[in-house]
């Protein structure tokens, strides 16, 4: 049979087995109630918008399921209602939820933890499902080791007013998520959190329609480990045909290297020798407390380097060389849009900016080598509290700009580029400037998830135009729409949009500067967001 026809009748035979099998919706609840593969749901409609939250996208994956790919979500009978998050994945949350650093409670997770945590949550402003709206799929940062869908600066509900429906899911982390073991590798198995993240795009795939989706038109986004898990769904080729665009906000430059499957495993092997166990089935028979507990006595969860329990190069979720599949017939093409922030470290380094020169000059040599003094001179040491910050922030651009000369070789489709400029007010809001992840609330318009931060109308409106640009990329693959400032795709200009307290475009870095760092990398330096 054609394939076209072959897809018509199976929605056809899918939209009458759901008018024959769903209960009738009083008019007044209209679009509250769907059915999805595992049985109906009822949401919340608020305004123009329904919001299902704490859907179950994969059966729990405890017990014998702990570090298996995810299976199918379990069926149910009569209407599941999904008024409230479910439980964030395994993780160490932050005493009292109130946050450290720049980082408050709007950016942390809000309930519980547990390990039965594979949920997502929709936000659409369908009335029926025809609609065939734009998707946006949201996945959290958090290092791989932290985060949670829940998070309540990634409410959809604002964009979801714009005409888009929003997903956002919860995936395994940390230990739970990536735990590399040669056990597990004779399974055939591995980055468990990535195979969630998959096995949330096919749900999206197999159910979106009945919210007002278009499954053929999914815009995969994320901030940081996000990020860097949207790059990682780029290069597999389980995700191949589950998306047609994206978004990476803070992660094209993160530079981190990826361990090898040996690498990973050893690691493993090493956790288990600590857990006194002999086997996975006795780290599965062993409760997730016991696991956590183990973890922290080891190094507070991060005992063997900053990624530990992260993303490791499998050879099927992750291609052996990610640069390579690039041109690969595991790279999955599509639009790009990607960007930083002007002060991505502040928040991580406790001397940021404010380092005395010759602070400063010890900590070039320690990176940059027998390359420190030409950086020197290009970053002054005599205005180290204003030099350092600029080379931290170049060092970010240049990372992304040579990693996206090396796309455009083989990409048939645009990269967008931003560089957000704007200080989110709230505590030590001079120390900490423009943040790690502060660019969020801006594009989910969500800074009422912060009353107590002193916005202003000028946040207002930059929250209103950052949105815009990010739906005309969902609806178009182009951020760029009428009454906005044009945004050009990159090329070898190397033009930005510069986004927050002005909306241009402009020359990335000075050109002497970036010269610096690609003869830095041609010499076999290494560069990175962080």
């Amino acid at each position: 049979m054609n394939p076209k026809l072959t897809k018509f009748v199976f929605g056809v035979l899918v939209l009458a087995a759901t008018i024959a099998t769903a209960a009738p919706v009083p008019a007044k609840e209209q679009f509250t109630r769907v059915r999805v593969d595992a049985g109906v749901l009822q949401g919340i409609r608020s305004g123009t918008v329904t919001a299902f939250v704490g859907i179950p996208y994969a059966a729990p994956p405890v017990g014998d399921l702990r570090w298996r790919a995810p299976k199918p979500a379990l069926s149910w009978t009569g209407v599941r209602k999904v008024d409230h998050f479910g439980a964030s994945c395994q993780q160490v949350i932050a005493p009292g939820n109130e946050g450290f650093g720049p980082w408050r409670h709007e950016y942390l997770p809000l309930g519980s933890v547990s390990e039965d945590c594979l949920f997502l949550n929709i936000w659409s402003p369908a009335n029926l499902p025809a609609e065939k709206l734009p998707i946006l799929f949201w996945i959290h940062g958090g290092a791989f080791i932290q985060g949670s869908a829940d998070v309540p600066i990634y409410d959809g509900a604002q964009l979801a007013a714009q005409g888009l429906v929003v997903v956002s899911i919860n995936y395994r982390l940390g230990l739970f998520g990536f735990l590399a073991h040669p056990q597990l590798t004779a399974e055939g198995s591995g980055n468990f959190g990535l195979r969630d993240q998959i096995a949330a795009l096919k749900w999206v795939h197999k159910n979106i329609g009945v919210f007002g989706g278009d499954p053929d038109r999914i815009t995969i986004a994320g901030q940081s480990a996000g990020a860097a898990s949207v790059h990682f769904l780029i290069t597999s080729s389980p995700a191949k045909g589950l998306f047609h665009q994206a978004i990476a906000q803070s992660g094209t430059g993160m530079g981190l290297p990826v361990a090898t499957e040996a690498q990973a495993e050893e690691q493993g092997v090493q956790f288990a020798a600590a857990a006194s166990a002999n086997s996975i089935a006795n780290l599965r028979a062993m409760s997730a407390a016991q696991l956590t507990d183990v973890l922290q006595r080891v190094g507070g969860g991060q005992p063997m380097g900053a990624m530990w329990f992260a993303p490791y190069r499998d050879g099927t979720i992750v291609p052996a060389d990610p640069t390579a599949a690039l041109s690969g017939s595991t790279y999955n093409d599509s639009p790009l849009l990607t960007g930083l922030n002007n002060d991505e470290l502040s928040g991580m380094d406790p001397q940021y900016a404010q380092r005395a020169p010759a602070e400063y000059s010890a900590a070039l040599s320690k990176r940059y080598g027998s390359s420190a003094a030409r950086f020197a001179e290009l970053y002054s040491l005599d205005q180290a509290q204003t030099s350092e910050p600029a080379l931290s922030r170049d060092r970010g651009i240049a990372s992304m700009l040579l990693w996206a000369e090396e796309r455009r070789k083989t990409s048939r489709y645009p990269i967008f580029a931003y560089l957000f400029k704007h200080t989110e007010p709230g505590p030590n809001s001079e120390r900490f400037r423009t943040f790690h992840s502060s660019e969020i609330p801006y594009v989910f318009d969500t800074l009422d998830k912060s009353p107590e931060r002193p916005f202003t109308p000028k946040d207002e409106a930059i929250a209103k135009t950052m949105g815009q640009y990010w739906i005309a990329y969902i609806k178009t693959g182009s951020p760029n729409a009428q009454g906005l400032a044009r945004w050009p795709a990159l090329d070898s200009k190397n033009q930005v949009m510069m986004l927050g307290d002005q909306f241009a475009a402009g020359p990335a870095m000075d050109s002497q500067r970036m010269t610096s760092f690609r003869t830095y990398v041609r010499e076999g330096g290494s560069l990175s967001l962080f």
